[in-house]
């Protein structure tokens, strides 16, 4: 049987083969609810056949303005079986921002799954000129809404359409497998507008071969390592290219797929679901780094000392395998006794079945990777963009190497430019911006396609990355400063959450700190601050400038004299994306922390 290469056609595939094997589930109320991928491909039945009943037609678009869920996942396989382009929408955006891409995107349907998102779009609604249909996925309390956009477009509820498909499978059983068998491979998958840290977002074009081939490229790089047994919580946005390429891992490599509740509840989903796999972004990571340092500070000295062997011969153990070989036995007794008495509690907060994790997204610190390893929870750092469709390199379970973001997947080739720039080869890359051809024409050299990230292959072919090539800072005396490792080291500080190296054409470095109100709360009485304190009063209170100074004095003593934060201002703000001061996939919008506060940095350097 020979699969065509796009999306569906590894759904038909599966259901044809192995209709009772595993494919998603989700965590509602504590409890785990499963479907086996007959169960779930009758779902996608109902909701495709629904959805072409009600109007929608191969090349429509279809923008999803909604949280991960496994319902959006559902209506993602379901538009693409109608050789429909779906078009995903960050749940955080403004109702400007979804306007700009519903419009730019030509969408003619809508998908929506709150009175949240309802009521954005009710503010635009008149000027959405292309849109012909209003799904909403949950039960809406205000009709007001509803019939503000009602005088614009048709609404349908999930329910309506569950019923309406319902009939029409009963009636034409074998519907689904006809459109299926309908999708070109070379059709518009998706368009997946990038989080725009500079400017309007750029949709990214990405064909059902294209999407094929990520999958295969990561089957060809985990596949050997996961299997049917393993279960993986999905809970990245399924807005951002690497949630929707977790969320269709169960197509191409069987893996279960449990949605979480929410990113609030993942502690407690974590205990439910018990994953053996997670992909992450490096925020996760950090987090549980910085309260691990944080309990371990308020231990007694025997406890510290206790930790500090620990993490000492659990360091050395895997030196011995990061060389290849086999620790003396002297050195394995230890580690063992290391990871009963100290580790093995952090690795029980994940469910005490978790394998390994995937991260990627951002660059996470090589000390981070080494610590959570101790606590026998490897995390394989990768590497990709939305241009790439998410992974197109990852460190291979056998042979990790911290500070690398692995080997090329598949058929992933790479090359670097005069000044370093990594270009990449694929055959699951993007086919370019959608209605922007300038950007097209620059964003490819030859057929190799421009990453915009400065970086080289070690002597083992494993990818460093350096840093983004716009963001290298050249200092007024002449030194090339790299942002990345600074702020990466910074931001896992505990009283910083994030960092922004400034500095460009300047005389010496400074940076813009982002805080959060929890990281204060133990020290707020000792302060003299009420417990309902503001971001605002915290970053202009004295004890929270002599706590950040204190943690970037520290830092400062690891890096080069050139490298060294002199001065810094505290942002009065919270950086979320709501603010407008980092992407929805919490990456730093440096053009506008500087535009935002270009006096106080100008102050810091007079």
């Amino acid at each position: 049987m020979t699969i065509k290469r796009n999306i569906p056609a590894l759904l038909l595939h599966k259901y044809k083969t192995n209709s009772q094997s595993k494919s998603i589930g989700w965590i509602k109320n504590g409890k785990v609810t499963t479907l086996n991928t007959h169960e779930y491909y009758e779902c996608i039945a109902k909701i495709a056949t629904a959805l072409e009943e009600v109007g929608l037609r191969s090349n429509d678009k279809v923008s999803i303005l909604a949280d991960t869920s496994h319902i959006w996942h559902l209506y993602d396989l379901s538009c693409l079986c109608l050789n429909a382009t779906v078009v995903p929408i960050y749940p955080t955006y403004t109702d400007e921002e979804a306007e700009y891409i519903v419009n730019h995107s030509e969408s003619n349907v809508l998908v929506i799954d709150s009175e949240k998102q309802l009521s954005k779009i009710s503010n635009v609604i008149s000027q959405l000129t292309t849109l012909k249909t209003l799904i909403i996925l949950t039960e809406i309390k205000n009709q007001e809404l509803i019939q503000k956009c009602s005088k614009y477009t048709k609404i349908y509820t999930h329910t309506e359409l569950l019923e309406k498909g319902k009939l029409i499978t009963l009636d034409k059983p074998n519907r689904l497998e006809e459109l299926i068998d309908s999708v070109q491979d070379n059709s518009l998958a998706s368009i997946v507008y990038t989080s725009g840290t500079t400017g309007q977002p750029k949709g990214a074009m990405i064909r059902h071969n294209a999407f094929w081939s990520m999958l295969q490229n990561v089957k060809s790089g985990l596949g050997h390592n996961i299997n049917e047994s393993d279960r993986l919580l999905t809970f990245l946005p399924l807005s951002h290219v690497l949630g929707r390429c977790d969320s269709m891992l169960n197509l191409s490599l069987g893996i279960e797929n449990i949605y979480a509740e929410s990113i609030d509840k993942l502690v407690d989903n974590i205990s439910v679901a018990q994953p053996t796999v997670m992909i992450s972004v490096p925020r996760i990571f950090e987090k549980i780094y910085s309260k691990t340092q944080d309990t371990i500070e308020k231990e007694s000295f025997i406890k510290k000392k206790l930790f500090s062997w620990a993490e000492s011969i659990s360091g050395e153990y895997f030196d011995y395998l990061d060389r290849d070989q086999s620790p003396p036995s002297k050195v394995l007794i230890a580690r063992n006794l290391a990871y009963q008495t100290v580790f093995s509690k952090i690795y029980n907060r994940f469910g005490g079945k978790i394998r390994f994790f995937v991260s990627g997204g951002a660059p996470l610190g090589v000390d981070i990777i080494k610590f959570l390893r101790c606590a026998n929870l490897t995390v394989l750092e990768g590497y990709g963009l939305t241009e790439t469709i998410a992974p197109c390199c990852v460190n291979p379970v056998s042979k990790q190497m911290p500070g690398t973001v692995g080997l090329p997947l598949g058929d992933t080739q790479f090359q670097f430019d005069d000044d370093g720039e990594i270009l990449v080869k694929s055959s699951g890359l993007f086919s370019g911006y959608y209605k922007n051809e300038e950007e097209t024409q620059k964003a490819f050299k030859d057929g190799w396609f421009r990453t915009g990230d400065i970086g080289s292959l070690n002597s083992s072919g494993y990818l460093q990355i350096t840093d983004r090539k716009k963001d290298i800072i050249i200092t007024s005396g002449g030194k090339n400063v790299a942002p990345q490792k600074i702020e990466n080291l910074l931001k896992i500080r505990k009283y910083i959450t994030h960092f922004m190296v400034v500095g460009d054409k300047r005389k010496f470095l400074t940076g813009v700190v982002g805080i959060e109100k929890e990281s204060f709360l133990e020290v707020l009485p000792a302060l003299d601050l009420p417990s309902n304190v503001d971001i605002e009063e915290l970053s202009k209170n004295q004890g929270v400038i002599n706590l950040i100074k204190e943690d970037i004095e520290s830092v400062n003593k690891e890096l080069a004299s050139f490298e060294t934060i002199k001065k810094f201002y505290i942002a009065p703000i919270e950086f979320t994306p709501e603010s407008g001061l980092i992407t929805p996939s919490l990456k730093l919008k440096k053009k506008e922390i500087l535009k935002r506060f270009d006096k106080e940095i100008d102050a810091l350097y007079n």
